[in-house]
């Protein structure tokens, strides 16, 4: 239990760069997505429930909060969600 909660993310790959100009590497990436689409998630709530724009962003935003939630490893989101580096979704959210 003690290596699973503490010791894993210390001992987590560490991304040295993004190979994109200007993007910066972000070290704890998921934790930013995970509060970053929650708060999507939250202000959505503003829009009527029937309208479609509503729909479409609850819909790829919850998919995209679940698999961060049940990936560890950034290489993991970014194979599962398959829309670049997680420092690209960073800027999308």
């Amino acid at each position: 239990m003690f290596l699973r909660a503490i010791g894993l993310p210390l001992l987590a790959k560490v991304k040295q760069t993004t190979g994109i100009v200007g993007l910066d590497v972000v070290p704890n990436a998921r934790a930013v997505l995970i509060d970053l689409y929650s708060k999507t998630l939250k202000e959505i709530q503003v829009v009527p429930e029937d309208e479609g724009y509503r729909k479409a962003v609850e819909s790829f935003t919850r998919h995209r909060l679940k698999v961060c939630q049940e990936e560890e490893d950034w290489e993991a989101i970014e194979k599962r969600l398959g829309c670049g580096q997680v420092e690209e979704l960073i800027e999308e959210a």
